[in-house]
């Protein structure tokens, strides 16, 4: 009381003590409740407030009382609301920033989410959104690019299927044209023949106009299908043995027809090739055709698989007369036989797109030897001999000068 001054309306007041240090401005009864609550009180009075705190003193109960005038009570209460309203601004601005990029990521999602919908629609399937936004647009994402792929997958399987099913239709065409060709000749130019006997050539010719249109068709139909298979499933990988049994399957029906000894070597083991099955088998289908196509019947051919030095090698060997002009074979659209040439460079794309290449050279069986590299995915890089630079370009040299890329393999029968 003494620490508080002397000025009589500032000191505080202590009541139920002996000798009270002066009259207070509170109401008796408000003294009594403060006693008998035991608790704090805050009573208005003329001028302004006081504030009564009991204090237990052994039996007894001792009130202090505290008077504040309004003045003192209005201090600083401007500052005070000011600062309210500051906060409250700085917590609405906050509130606005933070709905406003919660609002922008969620429009950008949808955004993405409405393109690539789009871009599906309009036959793009490569289309695929980056999952963002609230979780339930992030899942939307993800549902719509696993929907993506399964429809990218389906439309893989089913061309894949039309593929297959056109490679198996080239097998009776080339019975049938080569049953064709076996007919007499269709020219009605030379010589007399009666109408019955006119009938029966222009017959003959329309059949054999019509071998050709459908084999032409089907080309189309592989040849449009592998690359759509292609351009929607990017770079596959195959089975080069199992491609080679499986397409030996039907050329030895034909083989078998025509008396031609044939057999497969090497085939036996996995032989994994950086290519799609569906082009791997259509450049087979190429280079086994020509052989039917251009060697006498009863001519026997080979094929056989091999895997060395970083790359898998397809040889297919036949006993005809061979290729007298290999390098004019490889070249697109050349060919010496009045077919389109197109045969060869088929095998020449699938292997440059596996990183390899196709050469010809002179069987052991007597004809023609067409060999594919490609490039063998799991061989383990070679390390570079950097003092070996002079030999390897003699080597090169050599295999330049002979035409031959590939060490022969001994064959064994299998």
């Amino acid at each position: 009381m003494a620490a508080s001054g002397d000025d009589a309306a500032a000191r505080p007041v202590v009541h139920g003590l002996d000798g009270d240090a002066g009259t207070g401005r509170a109401d008796p009864g408000d003294l009594d409740r403060a006693r008998a609550d035991r608790r704090s009180l805050v009573v208005d009075v003329t001028g302004g407030v006081v504030r009564l705190d009991p204090v237990v003193l052994g039996d007894r109960v001792a009130v202090v009382e505290v008077f504040v005038p309004d003045s003192a009570l209005g201090d600083g209460a401007g500052t005070r609301w000011l600062l309210l309203l500051g906060v409250a601004g700085l917590l609405v601005g906050a509130a606005v920033v933070v709905v406003d990029r919660v609002a922008a990521r969620t429009v950008d999602a949808t955004r993405g989410l409405v393109d690539a919908t789009l871009a599906v629609s309009d036959g793009d399937l490569g289309a695929r959104v980056d999952p963002s936004g609230p979780r339930e647009l992030a899942e939307a994402g993800h549902a719509f690019n696993r929907m993506a792929e399964s429809l990218v997958a389906a439309r893989t399987d089913e061309r894949e299927l039309v593929a297959d099913l056109s490679h198996r239709l080239r097998t009776p065409l080339t019975v049938l044209r080569l049953d064709a060709e076996a007919l007499e000749s269709d020219d009605t130019s030379v010589g007399t023949f009666s109408q019955a006997e006119l009938d029966r050539l222009r017959g003959i010719r329309r059949m054999r106009q019509a071998i050709v249109t459908l084999e032409g068709e089907v080309d189309v139909l592989i040849k449009t299908t592998r690359k759509a298979v292609t351009h929607d499933a990017g770079p596959a990988m195959c089975d080069v043995s199992e491609v080679v049994r499986d397409r030996m399957v039907f050329w030895a029906a034909l083989a078998g027809d025509q008396n031609r000894p044939h057999r497969v070597i090497g085939a036996q083991l996995r032989t994994p090739a950086p290519v799609p099955r569906a082009e791997l088998a259509a450049a087979l289908d190429a280079v086994i055709g020509n052989v039917f196509r251009y060697t006498p019947q009863g001519t026997a051919f080979e094929v056989a698989v091999s895997r060395r030095d970083g790359y898998v090698a397809i040889r297919i060997d036949d006993a005809g007369p061979g290729i007298a002009n290999p390098d004019r074979a490889l070249r697109r659209g050349a060919s010496d036989q009045g077919s389109t040439g197109l045969g060869l460079d088929i095998a020449k794309r699938v292997a440059l797109q596996a990183n390899g290449s196709v050469s010809i050279d002179r069987a052991r069986l007597g004809g023609a030897s067409v060999v594919m590299l490609l490039a063998d995915p799991e061989a383990t890089p070679r390390q570079v001999n950097r003092f070996g630079l002079v030999g390897r370009m003699a080597r090169e040299a050599r295999e330049q000068k002979t035409g031959r890329r590939w060490p022969r393999q001994r064959p064994t029968d299998t």
